[in-house]
């Protein structure tokens, strides 16, 4: 139509006998043609989304059409239990994403879907601004994460917040068990209806986290947690892990930690946004103040993580609550400056294809390990490495060339 319209100015602007007419006739043609660009544009684009979201949700009914009837119930049961915020079904919804089961895992990957689905969609109600605050807490052991995050946490739920935290305990290379302490710990806000804290073995997982953390992060947000607070293992090269999964990683530090510089790797402290001196109270005052000045000192020389904020260091007490408000302040600052200069949503976009790569990493290992030509030969080759008959470097080659030629 749009097409019509235009041939029939053209016509009538080349029949005008005055000057300013046809010059008139032939601005109008212009400015309808730009107008028919811009509708054709808007059209593709709108048609390009429509056929992005059908084609997801083909796949994802194809998926649950594979499935038993007990396992549809299942799955309707936890979705429509966790998006309405009962906590049941996402405790449930977290240990089925937890689980190693293969059919399991598949079930994991559909409530994911479906939950994602329904996020992004909240997302786009929400004006693109996202659904929660993710806060990454790590530090040494001793520097009182848990009796930081219980009164945080208290505080945020009397503000009106729904908090999660995702506690996470390291696993034992021995036993392979877990203490799972942190919600002993915290007493009073596992008491609170809005916490919920989930206590979760590494498994032998590097980066302090879980294989699933990141899952478990976007099941909290769908069960109507706004502020989801991830508490992770020790401080190491490896925390970087937990950097790629939050909005915002906080380095927590004791105030008596011995050799103070010396003792926190410097990639950890160039990827914290935020570093809090924890129990500045009574006799570690003094040195709170110290290692605060220090602190504030040392990262004036390391690179900035961001372009738009500058990494600050707080000085609290979770005993008296000194300096809490003030660290959720910044906190809530750092969040509102990310979002503003859009360096948020960008993070969170790179982190989606991070994890991707490491799952994929992952899951190419076990399947090298279960391969048939592989999987024979490891137990004797592991035995000539052991002894000393074969170098590392050949056995991997010999795995790696059986696994190659045998595809």
């Amino acid at each position: 139509m749009q097409g019509v319209v235009l041939c029939c100015l053209r016509r009538l602007s080349g029949q005008c006998s005055s000057p300013l007419q046809r010059q008139t006739m032939v601005a109008t043609t212009l400015r309808l043609g730009a107008l028919s660009k811009n509708c054709t544009f808007v059209t593709h684009l709108f048609n390009s989304v429509s056929k992005r979201k059908l084609c997801i949700s083909a796949v994802t009914e194809k998926e649950t059409e594979s499935l038993s009837a007990k396992e549809q119930r299942l799955l309707h049961n936890i979705y429509s239990g966790l998006i309405s915020g009962h906590r049941a079904c996402l405790a449930e919804a977290i240990t089925l994403i937890e689980s190693t089961h293969t059919r399991k895992r598949e079930l994991a990957q559909i409530l994911l879907q479906k939950v994602l689905s329904h996020h992004r969609e909240k997302e786009q109600l929400n004006n693109g601004k996202p659904l929660a605050f993710r806060v990454g807490l790590s530090g040494p052991p001793g520097a009182g994460k848990s009796t930081f995050i219980e009164y945080f946490g208290k505080m945020l739920t009397e503000h009106g917040h729904k908090v999660a935290v995702l506690a996470v305990d390291p696993s034992s290379s021995t036993s392979g068990g877990s203490l799972l302490g942190d919600k002993t710990r915290m007493t009073e806000l596992s008491r609170d209806m809005n916490a919920y804290i989930r206590p979760s073995p590494t498994r032998g997982t590097l980066g302090g986290v879980t294989r699933t953390t990141n899952e478990a992060i976007l099941l909290c947000e769908s069960g109507g947690y706004n502020i989801v607070l991830v508490e992770t293992v020790g401080v190491g090269q490896s925390e970087f892990a937990v950097a790629d999964m939050v909005d915002m990683f906080v380095l927590l530090l004791p105030p008596a930690g011995g050799d103070e510089l010396q003792g926190i790797k410097r990639g950890i402290i160039e990827m914290a946004d935020l570093v809090v001196v924890t129990k500045a109270d009574g006799d570690l005052l003094i040195p709170a103040r110290r290692i605060q000045a220090e602190y504030v000192s040392a990262l004036k020389l390391l690179r900035k993580r961001s372009k738009h904020w500058k990494p600050q260091v707080v000085r609290i007490s979770a005993k008296t609550g000194e300096g809490i408000q003030e660290l959720w302040k910044k906190m809530s600052d750092y969040q509102n400056t990310m979002f503003t200069s859009g360096e948020l949503v960008n993070r969170r976009r790179s982190q989606q294809k991070v994890w991707m790569w490491n799952l994929i990493q992952e899951n190419v290992l076990l399947y090298f390990r279960n391969h048939p030509e592989v999987k024979d030969q490891i137990p004797q080759l592991e035995e000539r490495v052991r002894t000393g008959v074969l170098s590392p470097g050949l056995a991997a080659d010999i795995l790696l060339k059986a696994f190659s030629q045998n595809r």
